[in-house]
């Protein structure tokens, strides 16, 4: 009997072992997830995105900046501040003048995808819509 309590606790703290390493593989994982949500966050907000369009023909000024995404430079500076902090945006500056570039290039590439993406849904709404506009409807329900 003390041969099979010597093997059932073994199979037991194996057990144990493997149920905490799934602990652990889900907690990685939900952090992944949480890190890859708190990235599409980030990119969230409109002025983001355009900052990040303007920013594909390289590095830009808050100065020039300013009138191309229309916020006030306050408001502008908050949403540049939030794209560096999340470090999709890089500072140098020149004296008093700050110049914003992208960290990875690979951002671009991301719109790019998200353009196609919403193109490709926008032109489906576009055939259902011209498809719904061609429907005739004979009569009226009646009112009661």
């Amino acid at each position: 009997m003390l041969a099979w309590n010597a093997a059932e606790s073994m199979w037991i703290r194996a057990i144990g072992q493997l149920s905490q390493a799934s602990r652990e593989g889900r907690l990685v994982t939900r952090q992944i997830y949480e890190v890859k949500s708190d990235f599409f966050k980030t990119l969230g907000h409109p002025a983001r995105i355009r900052v990040l369009e303007l920013l594909r023909d390289g590095e830009h000024s808050v100065g020039e900046l300013i009138p191309e995404v229309g916020l006030e430079a306050s408001h502008l500076s908050q949403q540049l501040g939030t794209l560096r902090r999340a470090n999709i945006l890089q500072t140098r500056k020149v004296g008093s003048t700050v110049f914003y570039s992208v960290t990875d290039a690979r951002i671009f590439e991301l719109l790019e995808v998200a353009k196609a993406i919403i193109t490709s849904s926008l032109a489906e709404s576009g055939q259902l819509l011209a498809a719904l506009e061609t429907l005739e409807f004979v009569g009226r329900p009646a009112r009661r």
